[in-house]
């Protein structure tokens, strides 16, 4: 029999709501209504008596990831010198309503044989120098939230109105380039505070280019393969899981596959380029950075099904960042830095801004206040990133709850003695499941019991 519901007070609702958004330890409504004085128990009390709707999430706030978006004042670019590139085609490609172009690639042929690849990167530093009040605030946010019903930027959307890659006719930029050869390799790495004209395009619109032949598209995906080549042999790991998109609205959830044209794979390829060849002339130039480091992988996973893919990902350790160079075996490389997301990662902003200090002839900021710089972004980031992870499931058991008697195909893709670890590809969803199917088989299942508060669903083999 089920209890009735307790008509509450807007206080007693003001104090249960504070527990499930983690802003309280404490609620003594909860413990008169014989309830357990956690946020998941206030979550479901609120979903009971409807006071909140299925598509309320509670994590940015438990995990201290704020929603608000952020109206700071921005200054003008600075007057300064700046390299011309504006002869240069130039494109930001990026998925369907992405609302912060904040890299491009161009390409230009050299004598001998040589190509040069420049990554055009938004110059964010020119407005958010070191411990302004624009920097204190991006550093106490880390990262921009990303949740299936909103997003939440790092920086105020007036900036990167101002600075975004392809939103004016021209665009103040601080460019990497790479001089490369045939098979990969570098010849020289510069970094450079430019003007650049871009185009922006869908990597659906990059894609028809690229299988029309033009020659830019096609002269770049040569480049990204002949990279990739060259990372692998240095032990670099592909790592193929399924990822999907998700959008959610107090009316539902859509979930679509992630599509996987190559020029999103050239893309990303440009972009590695542009993180090792920055990371090279800072190490060159003495400029301490943010360098991102990892560790050998934990053992050698062999096979490319999905269980293999989930192996391997499990043998990556986590990604350091410190201030002196340092391998990033993952990648496959002897030195790396993360540079081309300065408008939603904080770290991104601070390697531009030490390389921007550089380049103007300045101090940039010493390597322990950096670290203290790196310490709290980091801490900050990874509030972020959780709450965005747990929203994701959140609105994924929310579709799945729609759909009752749908039956979903699931993949073993880990075992752990009698329990195993399934993956839904087209959820890009794990759950657990006490199960004897051996890894990698296949099973049809239907998914029942789902908590939006526990975060929960139970699988059940047909």
């Amino acid at each position: 029999m089920t209890a009735p519901l307790p008509n509450l007070t807007p206080a007693q609702r003001t104090e249960i709501e504070l527990l499930a958004r983690g802003k309280q330890d404490k609620s003594r409504t909860m413990r008169d209504l014989g309830q357990s004085e956690t946020p998941e128990a206030a979550h479901a009390l609120l979903l009971r008596t409807g006071l909140w709707t299925e598509a309320r999430t509670p994590y940015a706030d438990r995990l201290h990831a704020t929603t608000v978006p952020l109206d700071l004042p921005i200054p003008p670019f600075p007057d300064e010198t700046r390299l011309d590139l504006t002869h240069l085609d130039a494109w930001a490609i990026d998925d369907e309503g992405n609302r912060d172009p904040d890299d491009a690639v161009a390409i230009e042929t050299l004598p001998g044989g040589l190509t040069r690849l420049w990554v055009h990167v938004a110059d964010v530093a020119a407005l958010v120098p070191p411990d302004s009040v624009l920097d204190e605030a991006a550093r106490s946010r880390g990262a921009t939230l990303y949740l299936p019903d909103s997003t939440t930027g790092m920086l105020p959307d007036a900036l990167v109105e101002q600075a975004g890659l392809g939103l004016h006719p021209t665009s103040p930029a601080l460019s990497v380039s790479l001089d490369l050869d045939a098979d990969g390799n570098a010849d020289a790495v510069d970094v450079q505070l430019t003007t650049v004209r871009v185009t922006r395009l869908s990597y659906t619109q990059a894609q028809a280019q690229l299988d029309a032949g033009a020659p830019p598209f096609v002269a770049l995906q040569r480049l990204a393969r002949a990279s990739r080549a060259l990372r692998e042999a240095e032990g670099a790991l592909t790592i193929d899981l399924p990822e999907v998109r998700l959008k959610a609205d107090e009316h539902g959830v859509t979930i679509l596959p992630m599509p996987k044209p190559e020029m999103r794979f050239v893309v990303q390829e440009c972009m590695t380029l542009a993180g090792w060849g920055a990371a090279i002339f800072a190490d060159d130039n003495g400029i301490p950075v943010p360098f991102a480091t990892q560790d050998h992988p934990t053992r050698e996973v062999r096979g490319d099904s999905l269980s293999a893919q989930w192996a391997r990902r499990r043998t990556l350790a986590r990604t350091r960042f410190q201030p002196a160079p340092g391998p990033h075996h993952g990648m496959g490389l002897d030195l790396y830095a993360q540079v081309t997301s300065p408008m939603r990662r904080y770290l991104d902003l601070v390697v531009h801004q030490q390389l921007r200090a550089f380049l103007a002839g300045a101090d940039p900021m010493p390597g322990r206040v950096m670290a203290s710089h790196i310490a709290q972004a980091a801490l900050n980031a990874d509030g972020t990133r959780q709450a965005e992870r747990q929203s994701r499931r959140h609105h994924t058991l929310r579709y799945v709850a729609a759909q009752p008697e749908r039956e979903w195909t699931a993949i073993v893709v880990d075992r752990r003695g009698p329990q195993a670890t399934l993956l839904i590809p087209e959820l890009a969803l794990d759950l657990p499941l006490s199960t004897s199917a051996p890894l990698g088989a296949e099973l049809k299942v239907r998914l029942e019991g789902v908590s939006l508060p526990g975060l929960s669903v139970r699988a059940r083999v047909m």
